[in-house]
């Protein structure tokens, strides 16, 4: 069903989810467009009081609501061609140029592993999908955009210069939903469970279980087994396994990075998407409060006022210790993680082991 696009391409804000009438909202949208010209979908969401998912279909115009199952949908995007994949969170914004291959779908988790579009999927949060052609820079622009229960993004596909539109008009007469009269009331947001207090954790099998890891991958089960989130594991594991460094730590990391032409994995997450680059980084710049890199196949926006924590954080594997750089905002949720490139049964590489060392912990020591 046609339901009336608006894109996000660019950082905004958080939006909660929130019910509001369709002609209220559009009239309020519309006057917020006339007097802040320019201003983004996710910022005027957050305004509004309303999700990223509703402004959309409500307010947007060439919006097409789709149905699953989306693995399906997923299988299908090897035919559009080039395309851009963006991926976001409050903090940062992942944007990758490049084709679909290597789509496995495993039930609600799926995979795509080409090296320039690589995502780890978690369809179970996967609530709604919309296709979206637009009027814009006098062409139509098309995109596929995806959201979870309560509105929030969680992964979108934009077609280039180079895609095959007439593939992504089939894929969408494919999955129309006809069935669909309005846009579902969105799931209220939960703010997420605070820790428990630290004097109940048991730090010795904490230590135990992390130095016994074999798979940077068993790393999550063992949080969930130790009941235990991962700032409060990092903040109580030992400082030779987890250290804090400044929150300007990632900024560093990249320009390290750049001025020595060392290839990097940088991961950001949304509720239901991880999105991975890998490869060396080279034109960074500061925007407002972002800090992007802005290359030819691979942009990050990151927003370095919501970061509250940054940690370096080594974890044993069969190949020997793996080391991550790591930013938390303030309620712990991860906004983004890097690694030195690494294959599987290879060991890290020396280089970006020095370069996380080089980085000063809070105390003012080098680890």
């Amino acid at each position: 069903m046609t339901i009336t696009g608006m894109d996000d391409t660019v950082p905004g804000e958080a939006a909660p989810g929130n019910a509001v009438s369709g002609g209220d909202l559009k009239a309020r949208w519309l006057a917020l467009r006339d007097t802040e010209r320019g201003v983004r979908t996710r910022d005027a969401a957050a305004r509004l009081g309303v999700s990223d998912a509703e402004l959309l279909a409500r307010c947007g115009e060439g919006v097409t609501r789709l149905r699953g199952p989306w693995g399906d949908i997923l299988k299908r995007l090897p035919e559009l061609g080039e395309v851009m994949v963006l991926t976001r969170n409050d903090y940062a914004v992942h944007e990758k140029t490049g084709t679909f291959d290597k789509v496995k779908i495993m039930g609600a988790m799926g995979l795509v592993l080409d090296r320039a579009i690589d995502l780890r999927l978690l369809l179970g949060q996967w609530a709604t999908g919309f296709a979206v052609a637009e009027t814009a820079h006098g062409g139509v622009r098309r995109s596929l955009q995806f959201f979870d229960a309560t509105g929030t993004a969680v992964h979108k596909v934009y077609l280039r210069d180079a895609s095959d539109p007439s593939a992504f008009d089939r894929l969408v007469a494919a999955f129309t939903d006809t069935g669909a009269a309005e846009f579902p009331a969105v799931a209220p947001m939960v703010p997420p469970a605070g820790d428990r207090p630290d004097d109940t954790v048991d730090r010795p099998a904490l230590r135990a279980r992390w130095q016994a890891l074999q798979d940077v991958h068993d790393f999550h089960a063992m949080l969930n087994d130790l009941e235990v989130s991962r700032t409060q594991a990092l903040r109580l594991v030992g400082d030779d396994l987890a250290y804090r460094v400044d929150t300007t730590a990632f900024r560093g990391a990249l320009d390290r990075a750049s001025a020595a032409s060392l290839s990097v994995m940088i991961f950001v997450g949304s509720p239901g998407v991880v999105q991975i680059h890998t490869g060396p980084v080279v034109k960074l710049k500061t925007i407002g409060p972002w800090f992007n890199v802005l290359d030819a196949d691979f942009n990050l926006h990151l927003r370095e006022d919501g970061i509250a924590t940054a940690w370096v954080v080594r974890k044993p594997t069969r190949d020997g210790l793996v080391s991550s750089l790591e930013i938390y905002d303030a309620a712990g949720g991860q906004i983004a993680w890097m690694f030195g490139e690494r294959q599987e049964g290879q060991p890290e590489m020396a280089a970006w082991r020095e370069l996380l060392t080089s980085l000063p912990a809070l105390d003012g020591s080098v680890q």
